[in-house]
């Protein structure tokens, strides 16, 4: 199969990015990172992506006075690009129905819980590993899923489980899920690449 082109949308240090790149570089994706956007000017994610040769922009809110105009100079920007694939790498913008509708089942995001539990809206970051551990699970984990119009709730690609151990807080746990992280979002997007991601309903079939 020839080689999809992949935007990343970030809004942070870019970890997850960096795990896409290196499975990228080893050859293990069949796959191009053709852009990365963020919506936020500082964000790591950006060098790491211009260190390795990769076209980063920062898309500014305050430039376009409202969602709706800053969400297409997003799309504007992965068309120019001829992005096959969306990764949503650590991005904390929901994106629009028309968003949605122009890529469907071709974006895929990274959720740090094993989905349907501590998602959904306001569940984000730290928040989720705090949520987690409040309730006292005895098991957490992360999620890729195709992203649909309802916050978190996209059919499931791939998800691992990590233990909660009595003495974890929020931070220790954040650590031990994006260990997760960087294991299944590259492998997501590697199955994607191949051709391998069947979605029937809200169920996602690997093909072998």
């Amino acid at each position: 199969m020839p080689q999809l082109k992949i935007g990343v949308l970030i809004s942070g240090s870019g970890t997850n990015l960096q795990s896409l790149i290196e499975n990228v570089e080893k050859g293990i994706i069949n796959g191009q990172i053709s852009v990365v956007i963020s919506n936020k000017k500082n964000a790591y994610g950006l060098e790491r992506a211009r260190q390795h040769g990769i076209y980063a922009v920062f898309v500014d809110k305050k430039k376009y006075g409202n969602f709706g105009k800053f969400n297409d100079a997003i799309m504007d920007c992965l068309e120019a690009h001829g992005v096959d694939l969306v990764v949503l790498a650590g991005y904390l913008k929901i994106l629009p129905p028309r968003f949605i509708k122009t890529y469907r089942n071709r974006i895929i995001n990274i959720h740090p819980s094993l989905i349907p539990s501590f998602c959904g809206n306001g569940y984000y970051g730290l928040k989720v590993h705090e949520a987690a551990v409040n309730y006292g699970v005895k098991i957490s984990g992360a999620t890729v899923h195709f992203v649909n119009e309802e916050a978190d709730a996209g059919p499931i690609i791939v998800q691992e489980s990590v233990k909660v151990d009595y003495e974890d807080n929020a931070e220790m746990l954040q650590k031990k899920v994006l260990k997760i992280e960087h294991r299944i979002l590259p492998l997501a997007v590697k199955y994607f690449c191949e051709g391998r991601l069947k979605v029937e309903g809200n169920k996602v079939k690997i093909k072998e």
